[in-house]
C-alpha cells in the first residue's frame, strides 16, 4: 500500500472499516483518531456475549482474539486499539501531529501508551469492567491499580498540558477514554485536578466525538461514521 510520502490518502473513501462495540473505551480511541483525522469509516458493532468474547466464527479471522476493535482498510486488517492508533497517525496524518517520530518524542509516546496498556487497563479498565458490567476480577487490586495510573498521569499533567510536546497526540488518545470513564469504575477525579483539567481540555479539541458515559460533544456516528449491520454471536 502507498504511504503519505507517495500519495495523500482519499479520505472521501469509505473503504475503512471499524469492527466495534460502543461502550468501550478501546473502540473509543479508534474512533477519536479516526474523527481527528476526518476520515470516513464504516462501524460494525460486534456483540461480545457478557464479557467472554463469544461472537460469530467468523470474526476471528479477522482477530484471533475475538476482542473489539479491528480495523480493516482494504486488504490491511489490524486489531488491538494501540496497533490501530499508530497505523492510523502515521498513515493518515498529513502533519505528522499525533505521532511524534523527533528521536526523544517518539519514545515518550511509547510511554505512555505503556502505561495505556497496563496500569489503566489492569486498573482503570478493570475496576469499570467489574463494577459497572459485572465482570469477573478483583476489584480493590483493580483500583489500586487504577489509583497508580491517575497519580502517573497527575505528576504529568499538573504542570503540563499534553503528556508529550505541546499538543494532543496518540498518547493522549490512549490514555483517555479510561481516564475520562474512571468514576463508574469507583474512582474520585476530583483528587486529580491536573488529570481534571486535561479531561476538560481533551473535549475541546477540534472533531472531538463522545461515547456513552463521556460527553459533551457530537455523537460518535454523527460525522464520519456509518452504521452497518451487526455482527451477532
Amino acid at each position: 500500500m502507498l504511504t503519505l510520502q507517495d500519495k495523500a490518502p482519499d479520505r472521501s473513501s469509505s473503504r475503512l472499516k471499524l469492527y466495534d462495540r460502543n461502550t468501550s473505551g478501546n473502540s473509543y480511541k479508534v474512533r477519536l483518531m479516526l474523527s481527528f483525522l476526518e476520515l470516513s469509516c464504516e462501524l460494525i458493532p460486534v456483540q461480545l456475549e457478557e464479557g467472554r468474547n463469544k461472537v460469530d466464527t467468523a470474526y476471528f479471522e479477522l482477530n484471533p482474539r475475538g476482542q473489539v476493535p479491528t480495523l480493516k482498510d482494504d486488504d490491511v486488517v489490524l486489531w488491538g486499539s494501540t496497533a490501530i492508533l499508530m497505523y492510523l497517525a502515521s498513515h493518515y496524518d498529513d502533519a505528522r501531529q499525533w505521532l511524534p517520530v523527533e528521536p526523544v518524542a517518539l519514545p515518550q509516546t511509547g510511554q505512555w501508551l505503556e502505561l495505556a496498556q497496563n496500569e489503566i487497563s489492569t486498573g482503570l479498565f478493570l475496576a469499570r469492567a467489574v463494577q459497572r458490567f459485572g465482570y469477573a476480577g478483583d476489584l480493590a487490586a483493580a483500583q489500586i491499580a487504577g489509583r497508580r495510573a491517575l497519580e502517573v498521569l497527575e505528576g504529568r499533567l499538573g504542570q503540563r498540558e499534553w503528556l508529550v510536546g505541546g499538543c494532543a497526540t496518540v498518547a493522549d488518545v490512549a490514555c483517555f477514554p479510561y481516564v475520562a470513564l474512571a468514576g463508574e469504575g469507583g474512582f474520585v477525579l476530583a483528587d486529580y485536578p491536573g488529570v481534571g483539567r486535561w479531561l476538560a481540555r481533551f473535549k475541546t479539541l477540534a472533531r472531538f466525538v463522545s461515547m456513552p458515559g463521556i460527553g459533551e460533544a457530537a455523537p460518535a456516528n454523527s460525522n464520519y461514521f456509518h452504521q452497518a449491520t451487526s455482527l451477532k454471536s
